[in-house]
């Protein structure tokens, strides 16, 4: 186990990182214990049923992730998590009335010129 001060933590993120790939750090905060750090391989967490689909759908959902990214991390083709986010209810486009309005009439205009 590995400890790190705040401060330590603040001006060298990376070598906190590297560190919590190989084992658990411990995040000190003025002496004190304050939080852990653990590398998700490590934990193995990742590599259970569900995971990254889970964890891609709330980070997109979040704003965290872009829906090519998100896609990605859950290991499903680009189609496949569009359908996923759909049927957990989340909005792959979040549009403002007034830009769906504006769509709407460019499709008009078009579909009229056409």
């Amino acid at each position: 186990m590995q400890t790190v001060n705040v401060s330590g933590l603040k001006n060298n993120p990376s070598e906190a990182l590297r560190q919590a790939r190989r084992e658990v750090v411990v995040v000190l905060n003025r002496d004190r214990p304050d939080a852990l750090m653990v590398g998700v391989e490590l934990a193995g967490v990742l590599d259970a049923k569900g995971v990254k689909p889970a964890l891609a759908t709330a980070l997109f959902r979040d704003g965290n992730l872009s829906l090519a990214r998100a896609a990605r991390l859950a290991e499903m083709p680009l189609s496949q998590f569009i359908t996923h986010l759909s049927r957990a209810g989340i909005p792959v486009l979040n549009l403002a009335e007034e830009d769906a309005d504006r769509d709407l009439e460019t499709l008009d205009e078009w579909l009229a010129s056409s």
